[in-house]
């Protein structure tokens, strides 16, 4: 479970980087009026990462917790 926390972790990192290059590119490109809305996924992508990560603290925290609990 572990890895999979830490794969699907930076697999938003990387979708929220990947979506503002092409976003921007394309903005440069075809212009901005046009693909401005599509900076909300490069943002979306971002906060999914910072949830992600806010809850495997949180995850760790009650596994400790509970592991203390037993002794």
């Amino acid at each position: 479970m572990n890895t999979y926390n830490k794969v699907m972790l930076y697999f938003w990192l990387l979708a929220s980087i990947i979506t503002f290059g092409v976003v921007t590119f394309k903005g440069f490109q075809e212009g901005f009026d046009r693909w401005s809305i599509y900076y909300l996924f490069s943002g979306l992508s971002l906060l999914m990462y910072f949830v992600r990560k806010w809850m495997i603290k949180r995850m760790q925290k009650h596994i400790e917790f509970l592991q203390n609990q037993q002794k």
